[in-house]
């Protein structure tokens, strides 16, 4: 087999990844593509370590050691990611990025107005947002 089927396919699997990474909102579909992007790299390093164990006489298969670290490392962050986005979940509600970066940010998009008074009584504060 040649060298460019699997750099092709893993080269499409990288730019899918890239793309949810970038387009979508929701947490737990930018870890998957988070995922799919280090499986494509894990496919690259396996294919180039195959076909530069055949031109050399030593077979170190550097390539392979490499991929069980990416591994180790996709699922401690896939562990960890998770752990975080539920934790987030259960907080906030939400797991969409683009409300959480807002609420991280200190405005709320959906909360009340900050031209309100910050002192004052409850009644004062009724009346100024009326």
């Amino acid at each position: 087999m040649h060298l460019a089927y699997p750099a092709v396919l893993s080269a499409l699997l990288f730019c899918t990844g890239l793309y949810g990474v970038l387009a979508r909102r929701n947490a737990i579909l930018v870890l998957m593509s988070v995922e799919l992007m280090l499986n494509a790299v894990n496919l690259n390093l396996v294919a180039f370590d195959v076909w530069l164990s055949r031109a050399a006489e030593e077979t170190l298969h550097s390539g392979q050691a490499l991929t069980l670290f990416t591994i180790a490392i996709a699922a401690a962050e896939i562990g960890i990611g998770l752990a975080i986005v539920l934790a987030v979940h259960r907080n906030r509600g939400t797991s969409d990025i683009d409300r959480l970066r807002d609420t991280a940010e200190g405005h709320e998009p959906d909360g009340p107005d900050t031209d309100t008074p910050a002192t004052g009584t409850a009644a004062e504060k009724a009346e100024a947002t009326a």
